[in-house]
Parts: structure tokens; C-alpha cells; sequence
């Protein structure tokens, strides 16, 4: 490896970043109030919208008692005329006040197999290039982190289609590579809770709420896809959480949450649309399962199979069924068709209906709402009720702390950001989460002063905990100052800004930034999920892995730079170095010393496309044995097609005996097309 590079890897893993200096520095449709309870009805016949029905086809029941409505009206969605139109060229955007079907695509990456992750991407590039209109405001969104990155609400194909490119399979995901788990031995497993731990379903709820936060400042009827594997209710064998109150189920505590996000859909005038992308699934044996014994003992190991991937389908499909029926929307399952034009057939109009409430319903509990339409053969879907609150009650509760306009997933995204962040440890910092960001110069407004290049800059960065709370941020603005040289290199090589955030617990996190330039108010934001082990209990663990490329181009003193390690973009028949730090190793009985092996392999979409040999990590200048440096280098294909991948490393403790402890770290990249 280039000494050079090898240098760079060691001090990103181990020497603690400078620390940033902290700052001192249409109309709502669902209404709650003491004057109108007022609710969005959708009516079909044969599959049709109906839009031509009048008040008194309609009636309206609060918790079983009839209701007289006082206010009536159709509110269409869609422009009434549609002028054909030559398709390559991008359409105009929307304003406020222009007729939209407003759509929020959720994709729960931190719910969704490798497999289901590839078949989004595929059924989304499709949505965009056939089904998205003029009219349609969209936003492509997923729950590991990249709120606000390349994600804004917009009617453009081309942002979209970016957005959609973006989109991969997490380590952090509470499913694996294929949807249904495989059978090893003989029992068939039921679960499969990911690197992180199945508390990413929190991390979902969380993220649900952002978009939900944000959908909330947008005016009108809105809609939200959640697409995901695994939106369970309950698991089997679900433990316990200890309150205040006493002990509460995990079934309890996600129902509550789950509870809270329709809630929270209901109030911002958002209907939920759950889409279960596990699709229709051969339950029997596949490649993947083991089975051990003779015919005997595996054919009751098979119908537990069958049983248990039934069951688990049934149970992941839940919690997205439970919100969608909740908020007036429905649910698309057993289909490898994701049906999104039904979806937005709905979104075109509505009926919005409303009556006076009495006293009663501001007592803070829960009220049922039916509505019926009186013709025969038709079919009416609104909301499920809503909890008594007014919105006097609404403006009492203590905002967020985050700032909205630097995190929402639907303001401008103008500058490019580049972000990496991982978990490190040393002796003098503890446990951190490192982050690295690249910032394209050419973007920010620079302007001359005296002799210097000067550019105002804000970054907001955040970490949110397992459960949507913020654990830690920081604010930061400055002024970048740069003689003429080190701005002509910017400009060239772009800005780099790295930071340290304590990370106080063990547990999955999901760490934000964003950066804004204070002249012209250019927004960029990106973002990525973290685990953070607990390197008390002893077991083997790794820190994040940091990418690195040597530039082909010199400097002018014949130095080789390297590329940032927030730019994790490289081309085929490229070196690509890499390097980690390995804890908790134990020590080999006859040499005591470690006794580490590391195997290399590449996935591109959930497959694997290669393999590279095993290598024994060398341990003979480590000067400390408790966070082992290994660095490597492997020569990436010049065969490797454009787009991401994953970099899987397997290490694995041979000081162990018979059964040594793994470890596995991923970290994903691009490969991008060969320059000419």
C-alpha cells in the first residue's frame, strides 16, 4: 500500500477529529378545533372515484351518534385539462396554490431485505418514468439517514430519478439478504434482527415522523407509501419494557408508536398507504436452508418451515396494515406489483365533510369516526377517528429542537454534500461517531476580501437516537477564508470538514448534517446510519470502515493526494484501500499474541459478484493489542458495471479454538464509469 495512504487511513481511525466550535449564536384539510371537526372522505365504484355525489348522499357518525354536517365540498386534485406533450422535456414546476396529488415515498430501508430493496428500486425507476404527471408533487425518502438529501418534494423526473438511484440495502436493516430467513439444522428460524439489532423499528417510527412533521407544513390532502418488509405488531417471544408504570410488552410499545404515527398522519391531513414489499414468496425449501438428519426427523422440520414463514409474513405485514387502515388508506400485499396507480387514482380528488362538535369531544380520548354513503354500490374510506385534542391544544406542546428548515426533506437541496460517519474508539476519546464531509466549493458563494477568498457557511449536525430522539448536535457557523491557491485547489478538490459526537450509549443511531450557504441560503443535507457496539461486554467488535483512493493527478510539489474518505465514489480497475480497527481480540494460548483472519467479498444488489483470499492480519508493530489497525488494499475489476456496491468484510478470531467469534462490518461505495 502507498505509505501515504496508509498514513492518511491510521489518523482518520485513530486520532480524534478536531472538534467544531458550538454556535451561541391551500388550507389544512383534516381540522380538529372547537368550531369544525372536519374529515376527507374518498368514494369508489368498480375501482372509479366518484366525484359527483352531494351532502345529502352522505352520513357522519361520532362514536355512534349521527352527526349534522354544516360543511360540504369536493376538492379535485388534478388539472382539468391535460395537453399532450412531447415527454423529454421536464415539466414545469408546481406552485403553492396549483392542483397536485402531493405523494411521500417512504422507503423503509431499515426494513427491507437486499432482495426488496432491489425490487423498489426497479418498480420506482418505473413509477417515475410512467406514472408521475405535471401535477404530482413527490418526494423519494428512506429511513437510514438521508432525510433531505436529494429527496425534496418536486414534479421533476430528473431529481427524482437521483433520488431513486440512491436507494440500497442497510447493514442496519432488521431483514437480510432474502426476505424469508433460511433454515439451519434443524429449526427453522422465525426472526432476523440485522447488525444493529431489531431496534431500527424505532428508527423507522422516528424517521415516519420527520416526513410526517414536514408533510405537515405542506397545505392540502397528502399521501404516504411506506414501503417495507417488516412493520410487525409483535414478534414471538417479544420482551419486556420496564415504565413507570411497570412492566409493558414490546407488542405494547410498538402498537403505541405505531398508534402515534397515525395519529400524527390524521392531524396532518396525511392518508397512509402501506405497501409489504415482501410480495408473494414460495414458502417451501429453497437453496439456502439446511437441513440435518434423515427424511424422519426433516419432514416435521419442513412443516414447522412452512408454518413459521407463513406466520412471519403474516406478523412483519402488521404494523403497516394497522396505520394504513387508520389514516383512511389501505394496503397492497401479496403482489410483486407495488399497484402505485391505484394509489394515485385516489389522490385526485376527495370529499372533505364536516360538522360542529359538542364538548364531549375535547375530553382527550379517542372518538370513532363512520362515515357511510347512502347509494347502493359504492364504497367510502376515511379516517378512523382521532384522539381530542383542538389545535388550541396542538400549539401548547413544545416544538422540536431541530431546525426544520436544515433537516426537512422538502427544501432545496443546491449544494452537494458528501458524508461518511462511522464508529471509532481510543483510549483518550472513548467511543465516537466520526464524520468526514466534502463540500463542492463551486457551489458556495465565495467573495473577495482584501486578499482572501470568503465564504459564510452554517452546519447543523445531529444524532438521533434508536427511538427518533436526538442525542446529541451541533451548530457551527464560520467564515472559510482562502488565499488564492488554497481556492483554486477548493475549487478543484472541493472543501473538507471533519468532526468528532460523543457517543455516550451503545446502540444504533442515525447522524445528520447539513450545510447552508448564508449568502445565497443554498441548502445540502445527507446522512447515515451508525451502530455503535459496547465494547465492555469483551466481545470481538470492528469500528466503521474508511474508504480511500490515491488521485491520479500530482499536486505541483509531485505529492499524491488523496481523494476524501466522504467521497466513497471509485472507478473500475481502481485500487481501492480500505482499513478498520479491530477490539476485544483475544490473545493465541502458544504465541500470545492475536491471531486475526479477514475475507473480503463485494455484493453488488444483494448478490455477491467476487471474492478475495483470506489474509492473516499482521499484529507485529501493533502498540496496542486491545484496537488492532488493519489496513488493505484490493484491486477492483475492471469489468464492474456503474453503481453501488458493498464492501463486506468478515473477521473472524482464530485465537478462539474451535468456535471463533465473527464479526462482520460493511460499507458501501460507487463505482462510477471510466473517465475517457
Amino acid at each position: 500500500m502507498n505509505t501515504k495512504a496508509l498514513f492518511a487511513l491510521l489518523i482518520l481511525l485513530c486520532i480524534p477529529a478536531q472538534g467544531m466550535a458550538q454556535s451561541t449564536d391551500q388550507d389544512d384539510v383534516v381540522r380538529i378545533n372547537t368550531n369544525l371537526v372536519q374529515i376527507d372522505a374518498v368514494v369508489t365504484k368498480g375501482g372509479k372515484l366518484v366525484a359527483d355525489l352531494k351532502v345529502e348522499d352522505f352520513e357522519i357518525f361520532e362514536d355512534g351518534k349521527r352527526q349534522t354536517i354544516t360543511s360540504f365540498a369536493y376538492i379535485s386534485n388534478t388539472p382539468r385539462t391535460s395537453e399532450a406533450r412531447d415527454k423529454s422535456v421536464p415539466f414545469a414546476p408546481l406552485k403553492r396554490d396549483d392542483p397536485r396529488r402531493t405523494l411521500a415515498i417512504v422507503i423503509d430501508d431499515l426494513g427491507m431485505s437486499a432482495t426488496s430493496v432491489s425490487d423498489a428500486r426497479r418498480q420506482l425507476r418505473k413509477f417515475v418514468a410512467e406514472k408521475l404527471q405535471p401535477h404530482d408533487l413527490v418526494a423519494i425518502i428512506r429511513t437510514s439517514g438521508q432525510i433531505g438529501a436529494l429527496q425534496q418534494f418536486t414534479n421533476d423526473k430528473r431529481v427524482l430519478n437521483r433520488a431513486v438511484e440512491q436507494l440500497r440495502w442497510n447493514i442496519c436493516s432488521r431483514v437480510g439478504i432474502d426476505v424469508l430467513p433460511p433454515t439451519q439444522g434443524t429449526s427453522p428460524l422465525s426472526n432476523y434482527d440485522g447488525t444493529c439489532g431489531g431496534s431500527s423499528f424505532f428508527s423507522t417510527m422516528g424517521a415516519m415522523k420527520a416526513v410526517l412533521d414536514a408533510l405537515a407544513e405542506l397545505p392540502g390532502r397528502k399521501a404516504m407509501m411506506v414501503l417495507s418488509d417488516s412493520l410487525p405488531i409483535e414478534y414471538q417471544d417479544s420482551p419486556l419494557f420496564t415504565y413507570a408504570s411497570g412492566p409493558v410488552s414490546d407488542s405494547a410499545v410498538r402498537r403505541m408508536a405505531l398508534q402515534r404515527i397515525a395519529e400524527k398522519a390524521i392531524r396532518s391531513s396525511v392518508v397512509i398507504y402501506s405497501i409489504d414489499t415482501q410480495g408473494l414468496q414460495p414458502l417451501g425449501p429453497t437453496a439456502a436452508d439446511s437441513f440435518s438428519g434423515n427424511l424422519r426427523m426433516t419432514g416435521p422440520t419442513m412443516n414447522d418451515m412452512l408454518a413459521t414463514r407463513s406466520r412471519l409474513l403474516f406478523d412483519r405485514r402488521a404494523g403497516g396494515e394497522m396505520i394504513a387502515r387508520q389514516t383512511g388508506g389501505f394496503q397492497i400485499r401479496n403482489s410483486n406489483d407495488y399497484k402505485f396507480q391505484s394509489i394515485l387514482d385516489e389522490q385526485s380528488g376527495y370529499y372533505l365533510i364536516g360538522y360542529r362538535p359538542t364538548e364531549e369531544t375535547f375530553n382527550r380520548k379517542f372518538h370513532r369516526i363512520t362515515a357511510k354513503v347512502k347509494r347502493s354500490g359504492m364504497s367510502l374510506r376515511t379516517r378512523y377517528g382521532f384522539y381530542g385534542y383542538s389545535e388550541e391544544d396542538d400549539i401548547k406542546r413544545p416544538q422540536p429542537k431541530t431546525n426544520l428548515a436544515l433537516m426537512s426533506p422538502f427544501g432545496a437541496q443546491d449544494i452537494t454534500v458528501d458524508f461518511t460517519s462511522f464508529f471509532a474508539n481510543s483510549k483518550t476519546t472513548g467511543s465516537v461517531i466520526r464524520s468526514f464531509l466534502y463540500l463542492e466549493a463551486k457551489e458556495l458563494t465565495f467573495v473577495k476580501v482584501n486578499d482572501k477568498h470568503e465564504a459564510n457557511i452554517e452546519l447543523h449536525g445531529v444524532i438521533f437516537g434508536d427511538n427518533g430522539v436526538v442525542v446529541e448536535e451541533f451548530n457551527h457557523t464560520g467564515v472559510i477564508s482562502l488565499p488564492d491557491k488554497d481556492y483554486e485547489q477548493a475549487v478543484r478538490e472541493g472543501i473538507r470538514i471533519n468532526f468528532d459526537m460523543p457517543a455516550r450509549k451503545p446502540g444504533a443511531y442515525q447522524v445528520r448534517v447539513a450545510a447552508r450557504d448564508a449568502a445565497s441560503l443554498s441548502i445540502g443535507s445527507a446522512g447515515q446510519f451508525v451502530a455503535v457496539p459496547d465494547l465492555k461486554k469483551k466481545r470481538l467488535a470492528a469500528s466503521g470502515i474508511v474508504l480511500l483512493s490515491v488521485a491520479e493527478v500530482q499536486t505541483d510539489t509531485g505529492e499524491v493526494t488523496s481523494a476524501s474518505p466522504a467521497v466513497r465514489r471509485f472507478r473500475p480497475d481502481s485500487d481501492l484501500h480500505f482499513a478498520f480497527v479491530v477490539y476485544n481480540a483475544l490473545l493465541d494460548r502458544a504465541s500470545g499474541r492475536p491471531n486475526l483472519v479477514v475475507e473480503s467479498k463485494l455484493f453488488r444488489d444483494g448478490k455477491h459478484v467476487t471474492s478475495f483470499p483470506e489474509a492473516t492480519v499482521d499484529v507485529s508493530n501493533q502498540p496496542d493489542l486491545e484496537r488492532i489497525f488493519v489496513n488493505r488494499m484490493i484491486r477492483l475489476g475492471a469489468d464492474l458495471e456503474p453503481g453501488y456496491y458493498y464492501l463486506q468484510l468478515v473477521i473472524t478470531d482464530k485465537a478462539a479454538g474451535e468456535k471463533p467469534p465473527v464479526t462482520i462490518q460493511w460499507v458501501d461505495f460507487e463505482i462510477t464509469k471510466r473517465s475517457e
